[in-house]
């Protein structure tokens, strides 16, 4: 069967059943776990070598700020060049800094400085690959099937977030973070080999008339004046900022309030990622965008009461209970923001508005790793992580009280987009349908 072919597969998975997203899928599943062993084995190298939360925070900003910063740029390139080729260039690129970081540790010559630089490196990388990455979703399945593909790129995501601390953890302990950083370099082969075999028909860009800085101003203010995707940005970055800094904390947790080491920090990680597989999956099986805003509310709010309640525990396996909840609510926070704004967004713009997505997402998370890491030096690890739930509320609240003003433009949005059925012209009988009122 021709890899662009499609085959029939149920509902929940029918992304899956185009070739190039099989592809897709598969060796991101691979790559992904080693991504999650290196990152549960980098903040624990760094507690190590330093036992410091503020230098745990500053790896964080490190590896994420070039995000925030570049995130644009990787947008306009993303909409001026094939996504395909791009993609390619970023993934191979994240695979020779992994087997650095590998071959540093394992000649036992690692110093923090050059986890730092390294980190940065891979940000770098990030910028360009993440708006890519999610523009090029709709050019393999469709924008028929892309709300599922969004979901099971969630779930592929999380599952390997599942896996991939728990490896971690056991690694570390046995034989040393070395091995899992040469894991994830290994790892990336099976994703450059998937994306070198799809067969990709290349996509019609707009033309290049303006420079890249004009481009970058242009998804800019598209997303600013539009108040569906202007909300969900803000609520993301906040959520971004205030509540996705417990994961970076997380080394802490383990070792001096939880006192379980490695191991513990590993299996703690993965209990989120247990909840987050479950959102995705829930996700898997919505079948339209209806109802997705109200979701957005009540799992921003969900994850705030969580971080809270993981905050005051101080008994392991009661913490791993409360991590799976957060791990859901923040993952269907996310996805959902995801697919009500690729399912708004004209095509043109994509990759630039997927480059703030990406801004809110990954980019606002360095701020908020500085900003953890400083308020546990400063307090303590479970303050910074209920101050940020507290934040998650309020925001999911005031998002909350502001959804009916953006329902009717969000519709239009979708209307324009093919993604709902458009409404018959006013006082016009259809059949099927009742009469106006």
């Amino acid at each position: 069967m021709p890899r662009h072919a499609k085959i029939s597969l149920p509902r929940n998975l029918r992304a899956l059943a185009h070739g190039n997203f099989q592809l897709f899928f598969a060796g991101q599943l691979i790559s992904l776990i080693g991504t999650w062993m290196q990152t549960v084995a980098q903040s624990w190298l760094v507690y190590r070598l330093t036992g410091s939360a503020l230098l745990l925070g500053s790896v964080g900003f490190a590896s994420q700020i070039p995000v925030f910063v570049l995130a644009p740029l990787g947008g306009s390139l993303a909409d001026r060049h094939r996504r395909h080729r791009i993609i390619i260039g970023t993934q191979t690129s994240s695979m020779v800094l992994a087997f650095i970081l590998a071959a540093l540790t394992l000649s036992h010559t690692v110093q923090v400085w050059q986890i730092f630089v390294l980190a940065s490196l891979l940000g770098l990388v990030n910028a360009f690959d993440i708006p890519a990455r999610q523009a090029f979703l709709v050019e393999m399945v469709g924008k028929e099937d892309l709300m599922n593909a969004i979901a099971l790129n969630s779930s592929m995501f999380n599952s390997a977030r599942v896996i991939g601390p728990a490896v971690a953890g056991v690694m570390v302990a046995k034989i040393g973070e070395g091995w899992c950083f040469f894991g994830n370099g290994l790892s990336y082969i099976a994703v450059i080999a998937g994306l070198l075999m799809m067969k990709v028909s290349t996509p019609r860009h707009a033309e290049k008339r303006g420079s890249a800085l004009e481009d970058i101003v242009e998804g800019i203010k598209y997303a600013q004046r539009t108040r569906p995707i202007r909300a969900l940005l803000l609520l993301l970055g906040l959520v971004s900022l205030m509540g996705q800094p417990y994961a970076v904390l997380m080394p802490i947790f383990a070792d001096k309030i939880l006192h379980g080491g490695a191991r513990a920090l590993g299996i703690l990680m993965g209990a989120a990622g247990v909840g987050a597989l479950v959102g995705a999956l829930i996700l898997t099986m919505k079948r339209t965008v209806r109802g997705l805003g109200t979701w957005v509310a009540i799992s921003a709010a969900g994850f705030g009461a969580a971080l809270i309640a993981f905050s005051f525990s101080r008994t392991f396996w009661l913490s791993v209970a409360l991590l799976a909840p957060a791990g859901l609510f923040v993952m269907l926070e996310m996805g959902c923001s995801n697919t009500l704004i690729q399912s708004m967004i004209p095509d043109n713009l994509r990759g630039r508005v997927m480059a703030l997505y990406s801004m809110m997402f990954m980019g606002m998370a360095p701020f908020g790793a500085l900003l953890g890491g400083a308020l546990a030096h400063w307090l303590s690890a479970p303050v910074a992580v209920a101050l940020g739930g507290i934040f998650c509320i309020g925001g999911a609240g005031a998002f909350a009280l502001y959804l009916p003003k953006m329902r009717p433009r969000a519709r239009e949005l979708l209307r324009e987009q093919g993604m709902i059925p458009s409404e018959p012209p006013p006082n016009r009988v259809v059949p099927g349908l009742p009469e106006p009122r």
